[in-house]
Protein backbone atom coordinates (compact mmCIF):
# COMPACT_ATOMS: atom_id res chain seq x y z
CA UNK A 1 0.00 0.00 0.00
CA UNK A 2 1.31 3.17 -0.61
CA UNK A 3 2.46 5.71 2.23
CA UNK A 4 -0.50 8.16 0.66
CA UNK A 5 -2.44 5.69 2.14
CA UNK A 6 -1.29 5.48 5.59
CA UNK A 7 -4.04 7.40 7.90
CA UNK A 8 -3.58 10.61 10.02
CA UNK A 9 -4.12 9.61 13.62
CA UNK A 10 -3.97 12.56 16.34
CA UNK A 11 -3.38 11.74 19.85
CA UNK A 12 -4.87 13.90 22.34
CA UNK A 13 -3.61 15.56 24.76
CA UNK A 14 -0.08 14.98 24.22
CA UNK A 15 1.34 12.04 22.13
CA UNK A 16 3.80 9.99 23.84
CA UNK A 17 6.43 8.57 22.15
CA UNK A 18 5.56 4.75 22.75
CA UNK A 19 2.31 5.50 21.19
CA UNK A 20 3.17 7.50 18.25
CA UNK A 21 5.70 4.45 17.68
CA UNK A 22 2.77 2.01 17.75
CA UNK A 23 0.54 4.19 15.40
CA UNK A 24 3.14 4.38 12.97
CA UNK A 25 4.05 0.51 12.97
CA UNK A 26 0.52 0.10 12.62
CA UNK A 27 0.95 1.49 9.30
CA UNK A 28 -0.59 5.42 10.04
CA UNK A 29 1.58 8.55 11.01
CA UNK A 30 0.78 11.07 13.83
CA UNK A 31 0.19 14.36 13.04
CA UNK A 32 -1.67 17.36 15.35
CA UNK A 33 -4.93 17.85 14.60
CA UNK A 34 -5.92 19.05 10.91
CA UNK A 35 -8.55 18.35 8.09
CA UNK A 36 -6.25 15.08 7.02
CA UNK A 37 -6.89 13.86 10.70
CA UNK A 38 -8.83 10.81 10.42
CA UNK A 39 -8.56 8.90 13.46
CA UNK A 40 -7.92 10.07 17.31
CA UNK A 41 -6.23 8.15 20.17
CA UNK A 42 -8.07 9.61 23.39
CA UNK A 43 -5.82 9.42 26.37
CA UNK A 44 -6.26 10.87 30.08
CA UNK A 45 -6.58 14.28 30.66
CA UNK A 46 -8.44 14.91 27.40
CA UNK A 47 -11.88 16.65 29.03
CA UNK A 48 -15.17 15.27 27.71
CA UNK A 49 -16.34 19.16 26.18
CA UNK A 50 -12.83 19.92 24.15
CA UNK A 51 -13.47 16.18 22.61
CA UNK A 52 -17.52 17.08 21.90
CA UNK A 53 -15.51 20.48 20.07
CA UNK A 54 -12.49 18.30 18.33
CA UNK A 55 -15.28 16.29 16.59
CA UNK A 56 -17.43 19.27 15.22
CA UNK A 57 -14.86 21.13 13.71
CA UNK A 58 -13.29 17.71 12.25
CA UNK A 59 -15.98 15.95 10.66
CA UNK A 60 -13.26 13.33 8.42
CA UNK A 61 -12.25 11.97 11.95
CA UNK A 62 -14.23 8.14 11.12
CA UNK A 63 -12.01 6.21 13.95
CA UNK A 64 -11.27 6.72 17.87
CA UNK A 65 -9.45 5.13 19.96
CA UNK A 66 -10.16 5.51 23.70
CA UNK A 67 -7.70 4.72 26.44
CA UNK A 68 -10.14 3.30 29.38
CA UNK A 69 -11.99 -0.45 29.46
CA UNK A 70 -15.13 1.36 30.26
CA UNK A 71 -16.71 3.61 27.79
CA UNK A 72 -19.75 5.13 29.75
CA UNK A 73 -18.69 8.28 29.95
CA UNK A 74 -18.42 8.69 26.24
CA UNK A 75 -21.26 7.11 25.20
CA UNK A 76 -23.19 10.49 24.81
CA UNK A 77 -20.79 11.50 21.99
CA UNK A 78 -21.29 7.91 20.78
CA UNK A 79 -25.05 8.42 19.82
CA UNK A 80 -24.35 12.14 18.77
CA UNK A 81 -21.71 11.07 16.32
CA UNK A 82 -22.92 7.45 14.82
CA UNK A 83 -21.03 7.34 11.49
CA UNK A 84 -17.77 7.37 13.77
CA UNK A 85 -16.40 4.05 14.84
CA UNK A 86 -15.21 3.99 18.83
CA UNK A 87 -13.29 1.30 20.57
CA UNK A 88 -12.23 1.55 23.89
CA UNK A 89 -9.24 -0.79 25.33
CA UNK A 90 -11.54 -3.28 26.59
CA UNK A 91 -9.87 -6.91 26.89
CA UNK A 92 -6.64 -4.68 26.69
CA UNK A 93 -5.41 -5.26 30.16
CA UNK A 94 -6.85 -8.26 31.52
CA UNK A 95 -3.63 -9.76 32.26
CA UNK A 96 -2.90 -7.03 34.77
CA UNK A 97 -6.10 -6.33 36.30
CA UNK A 98 -7.12 -10.21 36.77
CA UNK A 99 -4.06 -10.61 38.72
CA UNK A 100 -4.99 -7.96 40.78
CA UNK A 101 -8.33 -9.40 41.15
CA UNK A 102 -6.76 -13.09 42.43
CA UNK A 103 -4.84 -10.60 44.47
CA UNK A 104 -7.57 -8.90 46.20
CA UNK A 105 -9.74 -11.83 46.69
CA UNK A 106 -6.69 -13.66 48.62
CA UNK A 107 -5.53 -11.02 50.42
CA UNK A 108 -9.60 -10.95 51.50
CA UNK A 109 -9.46 -14.77 52.61
CA UNK A 110 -6.93 -15.03 54.32
CA UNK A 111 -7.07 -11.84 56.75
CA UNK A 112 -4.67 -9.46 55.71
CA UNK A 113 -6.63 -6.20 56.27
CA UNK A 114 -6.84 -7.48 59.84
CA UNK A 115 -3.13 -8.17 60.15
CA UNK A 116 -2.20 -4.93 58.20
CA UNK A 117 -4.08 -2.89 61.38
CA UNK A 118 -2.83 -5.09 63.95
CA UNK A 119 -0.33 -3.39 66.04
CA UNK A 120 0.05 -6.55 68.64
CA UNK A 121 0.73 -9.97 67.59
CA UNK A 122 -2.49 -11.84 67.56
CA UNK A 123 -3.92 -15.41 66.91
CA UNK A 124 -4.14 -16.90 63.21
CA UNK A 125 -6.90 -16.38 60.79
CA UNK A 126 -7.69 -16.71 57.54
CA UNK A 127 -9.26 -19.47 55.25
CA UNK A 128 -8.33 -20.83 51.68
CA UNK A 129 -9.71 -20.05 48.22
CA UNK A 130 -9.24 -23.73 47.24
CA UNK A 131 -12.41 -25.63 46.90
CA UNK A 132 -14.94 -22.39 47.48
CA UNK A 133 -17.88 -21.13 45.63
CA UNK A 134 -17.20 -17.93 43.26
CA UNK A 135 -19.26 -15.39 41.37
CA UNK A 136 -17.70 -13.55 38.32
CA UNK A 137 -19.70 -10.63 37.39
CA UNK A 138 -18.88 -9.79 33.63
CA UNK A 139 -17.51 -12.40 31.31
CA UNK A 140 -15.37 -9.94 28.85
CA UNK A 141 -11.35 -10.05 29.11
CA UNK A 142 -11.21 -9.27 32.74
CA UNK A 143 -13.77 -11.89 34.00
CA UNK A 144 -12.55 -14.37 31.71
CA UNK A 145 -8.87 -14.04 33.22
CA UNK A 146 -10.34 -13.99 36.44
CA UNK A 147 -11.64 -16.95 35.91
CA UNK A 148 -8.53 -18.63 34.33
CA UNK A 149 -6.95 -18.01 37.43
CA UNK A 150 -9.48 -18.96 39.96
CA UNK A 151 -9.73 -22.04 38.49
CA UNK A 152 -6.73 -23.28 40.01
CA UNK A 153 -7.84 -22.89 42.72
CA UNK A 154 -11.67 -24.27 42.62
CA UNK A 155 -13.69 -25.71 40.39
CA UNK A 156 -16.80 -24.33 41.79
CA UNK A 157 -17.11 -21.07 39.42
CA UNK A 158 -20.39 -19.41 38.51
CA UNK A 159 -19.99 -16.17 35.70
CA UNK A 160 -23.04 -14.43 35.20
CA UNK A 161 -23.17 -12.30 32.40
CA UNK A 162 -26.01 -10.25 29.89
CA UNK A 163 -26.22 -13.13 27.11
CA UNK A 164 -27.17 -16.60 27.61
CA UNK A 165 -23.97 -18.69 25.83
CA UNK A 166 -21.64 -19.87 28.17
CA UNK A 167 -18.30 -19.45 29.37
CA UNK A 168 -15.72 -21.87 28.43
CA UNK A 169 -13.98 -23.34 32.07
CA UNK A 170 -16.62 -22.04 34.46
CA UNK A 171 -19.22 -24.54 36.12
CA UNK A 172 -21.93 -22.44 35.48
CA UNK A 173 -22.85 -19.83 33.49
CA UNK A 174 -26.02 -17.98 34.01
CA UNK A 175 -27.44 -14.36 32.62
CA UNK A 176 -28.29 -11.39 34.77
CA UNK A 177 -31.74 -13.02 35.88
CA UNK A 178 -29.66 -15.59 37.32
CA UNK A 179 -26.81 -13.71 39.53
CA UNK A 180 -29.81 -13.41 42.76
CA UNK A 181 -29.64 -17.25 43.04
CA UNK A 182 -26.03 -17.35 42.60
CA UNK A 183 -25.35 -14.67 45.50
CA UNK A 184 -27.05 -16.80 47.89
CA UNK A 185 -24.90 -19.87 47.54
CA UNK A 186 -21.20 -18.07 46.94
CA UNK A 187 -18.79 -17.36 49.42
CA UNK A 188 -16.65 -15.07 47.02
CA UNK A 189 -18.07 -12.13 44.77
CA UNK A 190 -15.71 -10.87 42.03
CA UNK A 191 -17.05 -7.84 39.88
CA UNK A 192 -15.92 -7.36 36.72
CA UNK A 193 -18.57 -6.36 34.39
CA UNK A 194 -19.00 -2.77 32.65
CA UNK A 195 -20.52 -0.17 33.64
CA UNK A 196 -23.46 1.14 31.87
CA UNK A 197 -27.26 2.37 33.07
CA UNK A 198 -28.42 -1.21 33.96
CA UNK A 199 -25.12 -2.19 36.43
CA UNK A 200 -25.52 1.32 38.49
CA UNK A 201 -26.12 -0.03 42.06
CA UNK A 202 -25.91 -4.06 40.77
CA UNK A 203 -24.93 -4.80 44.25
CA UNK A 204 -27.39 -2.93 46.43
CA UNK A 205 -28.56 -3.43 50.02
CA UNK A 206 -30.81 -6.83 48.60
CA UNK A 207 -28.45 -7.82 46.86
CA UNK A 208 -25.93 -7.49 49.85
CA UNK A 209 -28.60 -9.34 52.36
CA UNK A 210 -28.60 -12.43 50.05
CA UNK A 211 -25.26 -12.98 50.40
CA UNK A 212 -24.03 -15.76 53.11
CA UNK A 213 -22.94 -13.61 56.10
CA UNK A 214 -19.24 -15.18 55.62
CA UNK A 215 -19.15 -14.06 51.79
CA UNK A 216 -16.27 -11.43 50.74
CA UNK A 217 -17.10 -8.69 48.02
CA UNK A 218 -14.08 -7.76 45.34
CA UNK A 219 -14.74 -4.88 42.99
CA UNK A 220 -12.33 -4.14 40.29
CA UNK A 221 -14.58 -3.17 37.60
CA UNK A 222 -15.98 0.38 38.02
CA UNK A 223 -17.31 1.92 41.65
CA UNK A 224 -20.57 2.57 41.14
CA UNK A 225 -21.80 -1.22 40.57
CA UNK A 226 -21.84 -1.11 44.46
CA UNK A 227 -24.42 0.71 46.41
CA UNK A 228 -21.77 2.00 49.02
CA UNK A 229 -24.07 2.99 51.98
CA UNK A 230 -25.39 -0.51 51.62
CA UNK A 231 -22.17 -2.14 51.73
CA UNK A 232 -20.72 0.27 54.54
CA UNK A 233 -23.82 -0.76 56.80
CA UNK A 234 -23.41 -4.94 56.29
CA UNK A 235 -19.72 -4.24 56.89
CA UNK A 236 -20.51 -2.60 60.08
CA UNK A 237 -23.47 -4.79 61.01
CA UNK A 238 -21.48 -7.86 60.62
CA UNK A 239 -23.57 -8.81 57.58
CA UNK A 240 -20.63 -9.84 55.20
CA UNK A 241 -17.37 -11.07 56.11
CA UNK A 242 -15.70 -8.29 53.85
CA UNK A 243 -14.81 -6.13 51.05
CA UNK A 244 -11.99 -4.97 48.81
CA UNK A 245 -12.57 -2.59 46.75
CA UNK A 246 -10.16 -0.99 43.98
CA UNK A 247 -12.98 0.92 43.00
CA UNK A 248 -15.38 3.50 44.82
CA UNK A 249 -18.19 5.57 44.67
CA UNK A 250 -17.49 8.38 44.76
CA UNK A 251 -13.96 7.97 43.72
CA UNK A 252 -11.40 9.05 45.16
CA UNK A 253 -13.25 8.05 48.69
CA UNK A 254 -13.42 11.43 50.53
CA UNK A 255 -10.75 11.01 53.80
CA UNK A 256 -12.62 10.05 56.74
CA UNK A 257 -15.41 7.89 55.21
CA UNK A 258 -16.52 5.27 57.96
CA UNK A 259 -15.03 2.65 55.03
CA UNK A 260 -11.57 3.59 56.00
CA UNK A 261 -11.48 2.61 59.43
CA UNK A 262 -13.93 -0.81 58.53
CA UNK A 263 -11.66 -3.13 59.78
CA UNK A 264 -13.43 -5.71 57.67
CA UNK A 265 -12.90 -3.41 54.05
CA UNK A 266 -9.49 -3.31 51.83
CA UNK A 267 -9.64 0.12 49.88
CA UNK A 268 -6.90 0.55 46.65
CA UNK A 269 -6.55 3.92 44.63
CA UNK A 270 -7.65 2.27 41.68
CA UNK A 271 -4.28 0.40 41.11
CA UNK A 272 -5.43 -2.53 39.55
CA UNK A 273 -3.49 -1.24 36.74
CA UNK A 274 -0.83 1.07 36.60
CA UNK A 275 0.30 3.54 33.51
CA UNK A 276 4.17 1.40 33.84
CA UNK A 277 1.57 -1.91 33.40
CA UNK A 278 -0.63 -0.75 30.77
CA UNK A 279 1.96 0.95 28.41
CA UNK A 280 2.38 -2.31 27.02
CA UNK A 281 -1.02 -3.52 26.67
CA UNK A 282 -2.49 -0.01 24.77
CA UNK A 283 0.28 0.78 22.50
CA UNK A 284 -0.57 -3.37 21.37
CA UNK A 285 -4.18 -2.34 20.96
CA UNK A 286 -3.64 0.67 19.02
CA UNK A 287 -0.60 -0.97 16.58
CA UNK A 288 -3.46 -3.46 15.98
CA UNK A 289 -6.60 -1.02 15.57
CA UNK A 290 -4.66 1.14 13.52
CA UNK A 291 -3.63 -1.56 10.91
CA UNK A 292 -7.44 -2.74 11.09
CA UNK A 293 -8.42 1.05 10.21
CA UNK A 294 -5.66 1.30 7.66
CA UNK A 295 -7.22 -1.81 5.83
CA UNK A 296 -10.53 -1.26 6.63
CA UNK A 297 -11.17 -3.42 9.41
CA UNK A 298 -13.20 -3.52 12.64
CA UNK A 299 -11.31 -2.43 15.68
CA UNK A 300 -10.54 -4.44 17.96
CA UNK A 301 -12.36 -3.46 21.50
CA UNK A 302 -15.03 -2.12 19.24
CA UNK A 303 -17.80 -0.50 21.27
CA UNK A 304 -21.75 -1.04 21.06
CA UNK A 305 -23.20 2.26 21.82
CA UNK A 306 -26.33 1.02 22.76
CA UNK A 307 -24.92 -1.05 25.37
CA UNK A 308 -22.33 1.03 26.97
CA UNK A 309 -19.46 -1.02 26.69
Amino acid sequence: MPDDAAPVITILPEPPTYLADAVRDGGGVTAPLSATTSGLVVLAGEPLEQLEQVLREHSGIRWIQLYLAGADQWVPLMHQYPQIRWSSAKGAYSQPVGEYGLTLTLAMLRAVPAFARAKTWGPPQGTSLHGKRVVIVGAGGVGREILRLVSAFTRHTTVVRSRNEPVPGAERTVTNEGLDDALGGTDVVILAAAMTASTRHLIDERRLAQLPPHAVLVNIARGPLVDTDALTAALAEGRLAGAALDVTDPQPLPDGHPLWSEPHALITPHTAETEAMIRPHLANRVRENVRRFRNGEPPEGLVDPALGY
